[in-house]
């Protein structure tokens, strides 16, 4: 994994941040989108207009107990009176209504947020998923550095994460903005001033109640950030090394057979007990800074409960408020130095978002590169006349050393041509250069329009799914019947997989590398490609099987274009040409089919 995915983006953060929040609010769904998010405000505003009525609902209750006032109160509704009840069972009543509600809008705003938050998921999902495989992006991520590492776990962890904490932190922040609006304005009128002397002069604050709960709002989310800071780098590298870790575990899976026959468990143990070992480290770095944190916090938010009382004390000891004005102070108090204290509060949710921002961040920067280089490939592709043909000036690596140079391939339909070379000459990279796929290369690669063109590797590419899918694959497996899909697996003699077509099954780990090429061979009888390239596509066959497929491929496909890689030179009897790699030469040149290298 490359360190550059470790920085967070050094420039642009909340420009890039809002490219990933705007482009849904006007989307094809911007309607549903905006009633959804206006719904979740009204309703949390209409929290913090019943959170006013409480507070006054305090102040009116406390005052009652005090008085002891039983006095009978008619109860109203809609301009008529219905009953009446004595006060205290009026006020009884009164915080019955208020709490259902409260809850009521509670439970409503949470429901909501939690279908914008979904929507909006499934939608920015289906954006990356879609850039992410456009262009092969998802292939040249693995051929180039882009700073990016594991996208499957950006796409589907870190996006949940940033959808749902970028809905609550910032209806969390609106809330507590009007929240605090509110509140400074009630606890201003009934705060009072605060006269003492100071140095032979009478100073007066007025309204010091609302100085009070700034100052100690102010003091908690200094100490906060200078506590918390180094949470976001530590969050970044969790998700990092719990991505690196699953990765791990899912190679071990998707390779279980090839380990087991090397009996390499002891070296994957150890990569794995590394690869943990960076989650072991960082997560102790993450507790004792969140330790640390809390401690602040814990102490934050018990002082805050008593620190209006004592500071409002001397008013109601010296007989300028009543009981339940204290009690409305103390409550006022609390919801203005709450929402001050957002940020003591929501520190380390913000320190988790940003970590998880700039990794999507991260991710789409990677892809939007791509998609630039992509869009300056130095190989033109054009869809014109009736040949493949390719005219490279050079074939490179990604580490910019030059394979083959001045490279001039032409493959008409029907031809039958070898490729062949010594290992590591570049013969699949050839193929990936005629497939369009690799971008190291200079050069026009000529594909005839509308050309039918299927690439068979030496690993098949079996998808998860039914076996149907697989031996149907690029296309949906609706496209061929029944008849024709068994008839082409019991034509390359895997007529006992005919009755496992609708079967769900891991096929590349089901069935052996021989039956999957032929699953694979299967795929290009019934696809019926105009050109069929064999990357060593029947390796895994003993001779007679091989000479078999080779056999029924030439027929079947008649018109054809073959073109392999192959080792055997009992191949080569089912070609009219061969090309040669001569690495010493970075050429390609014409030689006789009779044998492969």
């Amino acid at each position: 994994m490359n360190d550059s995915s470790v920085a967070a983006p050094r420039s642009g953060f909340w420009k890039k941040t809002w490219r990933l929040v705007w482009p849904y609010l006007r989307s094809n769904e911007w309607k549903s989108a905006w009633l959804l998010l206006i719904a979740v405000v009204v309703l949390s505003l209409f929290g913090i207009y019943l959170d006013v009525q409480f507070n006054f609902w305090h102040r009116d209750f406390y005052n009652l107990l005090q008085q002891k006032d039983l006095s009978p109160t008619p109860v109203v509704l809609f301009g008529r009176e219905l009953i009446t009840v004595n006060y205290f069972a009026y006020m009884i009543g009164k915080f019955t209504l208020l709490a259902f509600m409260s809850i009521v809008s509670a439970v409503y705003a949470f429901y909501l947020q939690q279908v914008l938050q979904i929507r909006w998921r499934r939608w920015i999902t289906a954006r990356l998923t879609q850039r992410w495989l456009a262009n092969r992006a998802y292939y040249r991520l693995q051929l180039q550095d882009y700073g990016t590492d594991n996208p499957e776990q950006r796409i589907q962890a870190d996006i949940a994460t940033f959808t749902d904490n970028t809905l609550s932190l910032s209806v969390g922040l609106l809330s507590n903005i009007v929240n605090l609006v509110t509140f400074v304005g009630i606890l201003w009128g009934i705060s009072g001033p605060l006269a003492f002397s100071f140095a032979g002069h009478q100073l007066v604050i007025p309204a010091y109640m609302v100085w009070a709960a700034v100052g100690y709002a102010v003091l908690g989310s200094l100490g906060t950030y200078w506590i918390g800071r180094k949470l976001v780098a530590v969050n970044f590298a969790q998700e990092r090394y719990n991505a690196d870790f699953r990765y791990r575990m899912t190679h071990v899976r998707d390779n279980a057979e090839s380990i087991a026959f090397y009996g390499g468990e002891a070296r994957e143990q150890t990569g794995l007990d590394l690869s943990f070992g960076n989650v072991w480290s960082n997560w102790w770095r993450y507790m004792i800074v969140s330790k640390r944190l809390n401690w602040f916090r814990l102490f934050y938010g018990q002082l805050a409960i008593v620190f209006p009382l004592l500071v409002a004390a001397p008013r109601y000891f010296a007989g300028a408020i009543d009981l339940g004005t204290l009690i409305q102070i103390s409550s006022a108090f609390g919801q203005v130095q709450g929402s001050l204290s957002w940020f003591v509060q929501a520190y380390q949710d913000l320190a988790a978002w940003k970590a998880t921002t700039n990794r999507l961040i991260t991710f789409t920067d990677a892809i939007e590169r791509v998609e630039a280089d992509a869009a300056r490939q130095t190989l033109a592709i054009h869809q014109h006349g009736s040949d493949v043909g390719l005219q490279a000036s050079e074939i490179a690596i990604p580490g910019g050393r030059t394979l083959m140079q001045d490279i001039r391939i032409e493959i008409p339909r029907g031809d039958r041509v070898l490729i062949s070379g010594p290992s590591g000459s570049g013969k699949t990279t050839l193929f990936r250069v005629l497939a369009g796929l690799w971008p190291f290369a200079t050069g026009t690669l000529r594909v005839p329009a509308g050309a039918r063109v299927l690439f068979l590797s030496q690993k098949p590419y079996l998808p998860l799914g039914t076996l149907r899918e697989a031996v149907a694959f690029p296309q949906a497996p609706t496209a061929f019947t029944d008849g024709e899909i068994k008839a082409a697996l019991a034509d390359l003699r895997l007529a006992h997989l005919t009755r496992r077509l609708d079967e769900d099954d891991n096929w590349s780990m089901s069935l052996s590398v021989g039956e999957q090429q032929r699953v694979a061979i299967a795929r290009a009888l019934l696809n019926k490609p105009d050109w069929l390239f064999l990357d060593e596509a029947t390796s895994a066959l003993d001779e007679e099987t091989e000479r078999h497929v080779y056999e029924l491929v030439t027929q079947r496909l008649a018109q054809s274009a073959i073109v392999s890689i192959a080792h055997r030179p009992s191949v080569a009897a089912f070609h009219r040409r061969r090309l040669a790699i001569r690495p010493e030469l970075r050429q390609v040149q014409s030689a006789s089919p009779a044998a492969a290298e």
